[in-house]
C-alpha cells in the first residue's frame, strides 16, 4: 500500500496520460491511416492513359518554349485530365501522402518519367473524392503539374478518409473520457458523502484514487470523525447539565409551596417555569442535532390532531383540517416537537391556530397559520436563526430563548423537508412545512 502510495500519479500527473495516451493513439492512427493512402492504385487501363498523358504533355511542354507552355497546357486538358506549368516546385503539402503504388503502376508501363521525378500525392479533403494530384521535372528545371479526375480505385479519399479520421478520434475521445470519469469517480463519492455529514450522518469513505484526493479522502474522513466526536461528547454534556439543572429547579418548584404570598408565590412559580422552558429549549435544539431517533412509519395526520386537540383541551382555539390518517416515514418525536412549536407560536402570538394537513402526490405540507402582527419581510430569515427573539414584531412576554423557530427548522431540513414563512394579506402569519413523499 505504501509503495503504491509512493508511485501513483498526481490527479494532474493522471490527466496529462491521458491525454499524452489519446494522441499517441491518434497520431498512429493519422500515420497509419497515410501509409494506407500510399497503397491507392489505379485499374491498370487508367493508369496506362495516365502514363500515355504524361509522356505526350511532357515532350509537347519541352519542345516549346517558356512563355507558351501555360496556353500549351490548358489545349493539353480533357475533361479527366488538367495540365499546368509553374517555373518553380509547386509541391508546397510535404505532409499529403504520397501514392507510391499508383506512381509504382505508371512508372512501370513508363519507365523513362522515372527520370522526371515524378510524383503523385492526394489533394486536400473535398466533395470529389475520385481525384489525384502530381507533378513532373521538365528538362529546364520547370514542373509541369497535372490533375486526373473521376478515377477507380480501391480506397476513396474524401468522405472515406474523413470517416477513417474522424472514428479513431471519437473512439480515442470517449476512452479518454470514459479514464477521466473512473480518475474522478472518487470525488463523486466524496460529494455524496459530504451531503450526509452535513445531515449529520456518518459516512465513511474508503480511500482510493489519485494521491491528491486519497489525501482529501484522508482529510474529509478524520474531519467528520472529529464533528461526531464533538457532537457527541456536546450532547452528553448537555444530558448531564439537563439532568443536574432540573433537580434544582423540583426543589424550588417545591419550596414554593411554603411561601404564604400568594402573590410573591405567583411570580416565583412563573420564572421557575421560565427557566424550565429555556431549559428544555437548548435541550431540544442542541440535543436534536445529534438524535439518534431514525425515520419509521408515523400517522402525520393523527400527530397533529392531537396536537390541536390538546391545545383545544387548555382551552385555546385551535382547529384542524385534513385527513383522517395519512402516514409517512418520519422521526416521530422530533416532528412532534416542530409542529407543537408552530402551533404553540400562533397560539402565543396569535391567539388562534388554524392547522390544515394536505397532501398529494408528490408531497405532504403542514400549514400552521395565526392571526398575530406577523413579521418584517426583512426579518424573516433572522427568526430562523437561533436565538433571535423579534421582540419588536411580537409581544415582549415570551419564554423560552429565541429556538422555538431553529428547533422546526432542524426537524424539517433533517427530514429532507423545508420550512416557508409568509405574511397573510389579511394579517397574520403562515408557517408551511413542506415533506417530500418517498416515490
Amino acid at each position: 500500500m505504501n509503495l503504491a502510495r509512493r508511485i501513483s500519479l498526481g490527479l494532474l500527473g493522471r490527466l496529462l496520460v491521458i491525454l499524452l495516451l489519446t494522441i499517441v493513439v491518434e497520431f498512429g492512427a493519422s500515420t497509419l491511416l497515410y501509409e494506407r493512402a500510399s497503397e491507392l492504385s489505379l485499374r491498370e487501363d487508367e493508369a496506362n492513359r495516365l502514363a500515355e498523358h504524361l509522356v505526350v504533355s511532357r515532350k509537347l511542354l519541352n519542345e516549346w518554349p517558356a512563355d507558351q507552355r501555360v496556353r500549351i497546357a490548358r489545349e493539353l486538358e480533357t475533361d479527366r485530365y488538367r495540365i499546368g506549368w509553374s517555373p518553380v516546385d509547386p509541391n508546397t503539402s510535404a505532409f499529403r501522402p504520397q501514392l507510391g503504388s499508383m506512381q509504382g503502376q505508371i512508372l512501370a508501363w513508363e519507365p523513362d518519367l522515372a527520370r522526371s521525378n515524378l510524383r503523385l500525392r492526394l489533394p486536400a479533403l473535398h466533395q470529389d473524392g475520385s481525384t489525384v494530384l502530381g507533378d513532373l521535372q521538365l528538362a529546364d528545371g520547370s514542373w509541369m503539374t497535372f490533375q486526373m479526375r473521376g478515377i477507380t480505385s480501391a480506397f476513396n479519399p474524401s468522405y472515406d478518409r474523413i470517416l477513417r479520421a474522424l472514428l479513431p478520434a471519437i473512439l480515442l475521445a470517449m476512452l479518454a473520457g470514459l479514464l477521466i470519469r473512473s480518475t474522478l469517480r472518487p470525488l463523486r463519492g466524496l460529494i455524496r458523502a459530504s451531503h450526509h455529514v452535513g445531515l449529520g450522518l456518518r459516512a465513511p469513505i474508503a480511500e482510493e484514487g489519485s494521491a491528491e484526493i486519497r489525501s482529501l479522502i484522508h482529510a474529509f474522513n478524520e474531519m467528520q470523525d472529529r464533528i461526531h466526536e464533538l457532537i457527541e461528547s456536546r450532547t452528553q454534556a448537555l444530558a448531564a447539565v439537563g439532568h443536574d439543572l432540573r433537580t434544582p429547579l423540583a426543589r424550588l418548584h417545591l419550596r414554593l409551596e411554603g411561601i404564604d404570598d400568594a402573590a410573591l408565590r405567583a411570580e416565583l412559580a412563573e420564572d421557575v417555569a421560565e427557566m424550565s422552558e429555556m431549559l428544555g429549549s437548548l435541550l431540544a435544539f442542541f440535543g436534536g442535532q445529534s438524535d439518534p431517533e431514525k425515520p419509521a412509519l408515523a400517522d402525520l395526520a393523527v400527530l397533529v390532531a392531537t396536537l390541536v386537540d390538546n391545545a383545544a383541551d387548555r382551552g385555546l382555539d385551535a382547529t384542524y383540517e385534513g385527513p383522517d390518517h395519512l402516514e409517512l416515514r418520519v422521526r416521530a418525536s422530533a416532528m412532534r416537537r416542530a409542529i407543537a412549536n408552530l402551533i404553540e407560536n400562533a397560539l402565543h402570538y396569535g391567539d388562534r391556530a388554524r392547522v390544515r394537513l394536505e397532501a398529494d402526490g408528490a408531497r405532504v405540507c403542514v400549514i400552521v397559520e395565526d392571526d398575530g402582527p406577523g413579521i418584517p419581510p426583512e426579518r424573516i430569515r433572522d427568526v430562523l436563526t437561533p436565538f433571535v427573539r423579534l421582540d419588536e414584531a411580537r409581544a415582549r412576554n415570551t419564554k423560552g430563548m429565541g429556538l422555538g423557530l431553529a428547533i422546526v427548522a432542524s426537524a424539517v431540513e433533517a427530514e429532507g423537508g423545508t420550512l416557508t414563512l409568509a405574511n397573510r394579506a389579511e394579517g397574520g402569519l403562515t408557517a408551511t412545512i413542506m415533506l417530500k413523499r418517498p416515490e
